[in-house]
């Protein structure tokens, strides 16, 4: 029915297969895609606010969960059982209840704000910035401007300057709620993969003369391929798909910068009553999910 609707002029009212409802053929998505209005401009900014939230968090929460599985798997660690349930425990709790403790701590007068002032940092405003850390940075360093190149080309609506801007704080604070509430899931899949391995390997890589370093890198690391494969996966889908802290916490503010397709997806169907758009949305992000997943599966390929 999805897939109908996002061909279709339905608009919410009835059943999207009365006689009434036109097929459009993939007007829906070129509006999206290339239609030149702010449909367009929307669906860009939150591929740009999208990218840049899946390339930071993905690599970090699963080096983090790794390194914590690692670590509260070795043997000469104290009360492994309480450190496994504090690390996983931000992962039971209700993520939107994490969301408005997270805004709480980056409000204007929440501990993060305050935190920085010690330090001689102010700015209590700083969370509303609509710019990203890449013009914010560059600003500092006196480039206010875009170059002509990248002022005048873009893509899907935006220009390549402001592909290139950068998560904004925003963003980036959900950048951290996202590691730090996710890390302790794929910690236990981690763990039970090392556990599976077995000690037999460590050992002989010991009796060669090996450090610790090269026995992780050389001998355990290639055994959790499976498992990386797995979680890198995972994190993918996940973080295409994240709403739920949006929704809660920004709604896409500020300015847009926190807009992502999935509740654009929704805002477009449900708010504004563009139901083609909407499904038109969910079935791009489907088949970006899908590509990038075969592309991580060739690169995390075996090879000999």
């Amino acid at each position: 029915m999805a897939a109908w609707v996002s061909v279709s002029d339905w608009h919410g009212n009835g059943s999207p297969f009365a006689s009434g409802v036109g097929f459009v053929g993939l007007d829906n998505y070129r509006s999206i895609l290339s239609g030149g209005g702010l449909a367009e401009r929307d669906f860009g900014t939150s591929l740009r606010n999208n990218l840049y939230y899946v390339v930071l968090v993905v690599p970090l929460q699963t080096a983090l969960a790794l390194f914590l599985a690692v670590l509260v798997n070795q043997r000469a660690l104290r009360a492994r059982g309480f450190w496994r349930t504090a690390f996983y425990f931000p992962s039971v709790t209700s993520s939107v209840a994490i969301t408005v403790l997270w805004l709480f701590l980056f409000s204007t007068t929440g501990a993060v704000n305050r935190l920085l002032s010690f330090v001689g940092i102010h700015g209590p405003n700083w969370f509303q910035d609509p710019d990203g850390l890449v013009h914010l940075l560059l600003g500092r360093l006196g480039v206010d401007s875009a170059p002509g190149a990248l002022a005048d080309h873009g893509a899907i609506g935006i220009t390549w300057w402001d592909w290139l801007a950068g998560p904004s704080v925003a963003m980036t604070a959900f950048v951290a709620m996202a590691i730090f509430t996710t890390s302790g899931t794929f910690m236990l899949l981690f763990i039970a993969a090392l556990r599976n391995i077995g000690e037999e390997t460590d050992e002989a890589g010991l009796i060669d003369g090996a450090n610790s370093w090269q026995r992780f890198r050389y001998l355990t690391l290639p055994q959790l391929r499976p498992t990386v494969f797995t979680v890198v996966t995972l994190g993918l889908i996940g973080t295409w798909q994240v709403f739920d802290q949006i929704y809660t916490g920004t709604q896409g503010g500020p300015a847009k910068t926190t807009l992502t397709p999935a509740y654009l997806s929704f805002s477009s169907a449900f708010n504004n009553q563009q139901w083609g758009q909407g499904a038109a949305i969910a079935f791009i992000l489907f088949a970006i999910i899908v590509v990038l997943t075969l592309g991580q599966r060739w690169l995390l390929r075996e090879r000999s």
